[in-house]
């Protein structure tokens, strides 16, 4: 069984900034799935990117030697990480048909909240101080600031409660995830390992929610559509989250997951950038409130 790693009690200039890397490719992500989203069905679109993922990593393994099917009590927690991150994805693409994406990711972003509030209580060392809590607090805050313009209620969309409670759901998920790697025998897998768990359940499940949804099956894109498809897999699926697996392994995922705040913020801003959408007073100040959040957070003492 592997030994299990030295784990911090801070963010490192390391973990920081691995951290800010992900959170702006995971906006970028957002970005390519809507640009891409016309051509190529959402969940369609996700199977095709953990069927590559899933395929890199088997590659990147072979080439480096890392044991992926050895037995170390690690299935079991595997299968729960796995089946919540499908869950979660599940939820969030159900979800946008009854709600609209502001609200959905606003409600999103409280699985910082399920973080810092279950995993002290399996892992002591995880426990937020006050002035913590305060930071956590400002980043959501500044989150909602961020959408609040269009966060109201929609009369075109009468089951925006149900889409509401689904983002709810799928925030509850991304939380319950970073615990079931935490508190599992998954905390001393690979980081490899504990990434196939989540992108093999999800490759099983995504399709078949795919279906149940009636969305239509093709290879037959532009090669726009396949380029943005072959960055979500090489560098979203694959290497941010193999990332994001390594740093669960050495440092506290409640302070890690307070700088998940910057992934809407980076898809606002790079929707500036690339798609000329306005650059409005609410994003500055979020930006500016989720950084005073992720410093107070991120304190030593």
């Amino acid at each position: 069984m592997p030994s299990t790693p030295q784990r911090k009690d801070h963010l490192d200039a390391l973990a920081m900034t691995l951290l800010v890397v992900c959170c702006a490719v995971w906006g970028l992500q957002q970005i390519l799935i809507k640009i891409t989203v016309a051509e190529v069905p959402p969940l369609w679109q996700a199977s095709l990117r953990v069927w590559g993922a899933a395929t890199l990593l088997w590659l990147w393994c072979r080439a480096r030697g890392v044991p992926l099917f050895s037995r170390d009590g690690t299935l079991a927690g595997g299968l729960i990480a796995g089946l919540l991150f499908a869950g979660e994805f599940a939820f969030i693409y159900l979800g946008l048909q009854h709600t609209s994406a502001s609200r959905l990711t606003v409600f999103l972003y409280t699985s910082p909240f399920v973080v810092a509030l279950l995993l002290p209580r399996v892992v002591p060392g995880e426990r937020l101080r006050p002035v913590q809590w305060l930071g956590l607090w400002i980043a959501f805050l500044a989150v909602a600031v961020a959408f609040s313009e269009s966060f109201r209620g929609n009369t075109e969309l009468p089951r925006q409660w149900l889409g509401d409670a689904m983002a709810l759901a799928a925030g509850a998920l991304w939380g319950l995830t970073t615990l079931a790697i935490r508190a599992t025998r998954l905390t001393s897998a690979s980081a490899e390992k504990t990434l196939l768990y989540q992108l093999g359940v999800t490759a099983v499940v995504a399709p078949l929610i795919s279906l149940a949804l009636g969305e239509t099956w093709s290879l037959s894109y532009s090669t726009q559509a396949w380029a943005s498809i072959g960055v979500q897999t090489i560098i979203g699926a694959f290497a941010s989250y193999l990332t994001w697996m390594w740093l669960l392994r050495h440092y506290p995922a409640t302070q890690m997951s307070t700088f998940t705040f910057l992934t809407p913020l980076f898809a606002l801003v790079l929707g500036v950038a690339l798609l000329g959408e306005p650059l409005t007073w609410r994003l500055v100040v979020a930006l500016l409130g989720v950084a005073a959040g992720i410093v107070l957070v991120s304190r030593k003492t």
